[in-house]
């Protein structure tokens, strides 16, 4: 099985040892992302509901790189470092998935990169594997 390294620039690059995405045959694996601003490299400013919607847009403009959507998002996990922001997580997570959301589990993180208040990871199918 084919196995495709997925980059983009209108997402921020990988701040380690990995890659954006990888797209094997007909999935995608999203590396859990932060809130960076794509255009700076830097955390967006904000509580939880600006780190969110910055990260959903990163995973967004991800998938867009493989020529999916979120529609394609079977799986996420999401990492919170306080449950408490669970509910406005949640509020701006349900803007993104406002049909048959997938999968999903969250979990309270002691701490993630860069101070970020959350990190979410997806994995998507596509209708065919790589070069159908």
């Amino acid at each position: 099985m084919p196995r495709e390294v997925v980059a983009t620039s209108d997402a921020p690059p990988a701040i380690g040892p990995y890659s954006q995405a990888i797209r094997a045959g007909s999935l995608v694996f999203v590396s859990g992302q932060i809130p960076l601003d794509p255009a700076t490299g830097q955390l967006v400013e904000g509580g939880v509901e600006e780190q969110t919607r910055r990260v959903l847009l990163n995973i967004r403009a991800i998938l867009e790189a493989t020529g999916l959507t979120l529609k394609n998002v079977v799986r996420t996990t999401v990492f919170l470092t306080d449950l408490s922001d669970f509910p406005r997580m949640n509020e701006v997570y349900a803007e993104f998935f406002p049909e048959s959301p997938p999968a999903r589990t969250t979990v309270q993180a002691a701490g993630l990169p860069r101070g970020a208040r959350v990190e979410i990871d997806a994995i998507a199918v596509a209708d065919g594997p790589v070069g159908a």
